[in-house]
Formats: structure tokens, sequence, C-alpha cells
């Protein structure tokens, strides 16, 4: 299994900054997708954090959540899908969201914040 082809999906919308998990994370970006596969609308999200493309997360909107997600490693390629939603942690300064991890398919986490941290 790979990847979706995004040029297989129309464009739904855009957030920037996105929000993961309810919470608005700084330096996040996030693009949305759908097509209809047989009466039902397939969804696709690609975040990227700062300029590089991080996770791709994709399933139905019809479901609660993904059933398959990749993490984009600091080379440019995507990993091996994983079934399920990724394992994030929101990386916190303050009282706000900095920056995120996400756990890859071999458990490394890849990531980090958009900007460095104040001094």
């Amino acid at each position: 299994m790979n990847v979706p082809d995004l040029r297989q999906y129309g464009p739904q919308r855009e957030e920037d900054p996105a929000a993961f998990e309810g919470e608005q994370v700084q330096g996040l970006r996030a693009q949305f997708y759908h097509r209809d596969e047989s009466g039902r609308t397939a969804s696709a999200g690609r975040y990227w954090l700062a300029d590089r493309q991080l996770l791709m997360a994709w399933g139905y909107t019809d479901e609660v959540h993904c059933r398959f997600h990749a993490v984009c490693d600091e080379a440019g390629r995507w990993g091996e899908p994983v079934a399920g939603c990724p394992r994030v942690e929101l990386l916190r300064e303050g009282g706000a969201v900095v920056g995120l991890l996400v756990a890859d398919g071999r458990g490394a986490w890849i990531g980090g914040t958009a900007q460095p941290a104040a001094v």
C-alpha cells in the first residue's frame, strides 16, 4: 500500500495555522482533500510543519478515526503506511503549542517546532 495520490482527489479546505487534536499548532499547515468512492467520501489530509512535509492521514469522512497514516522522513520519503491514527505528542512552550512530534512506523519521533524556542 502507498500513500494516496492526491491528484485523484479534489481540494476541500486548507488550514494555516492548523489544529491537531483540537489545538492550534504554531507553524503547522494542513490541506484536506475529498473524492467520491462508490457513494462514500474518501478523505486525505496532508500536514507540513514549517516548510517540511510531515504527515498524511486518510480514510472516510463517515468514520471517526483515520484508516491509515504515513510519516515523511527528513529526506522527504514517505514511510510505510500504518493502520489507524498517528501517535502524536504536542510540544508546548508556556501555554502555547509550538510544535509536534509524530511516531513513524518504526517508533522514531519525527517533527519538532516550526521556530526555535525563545531563550
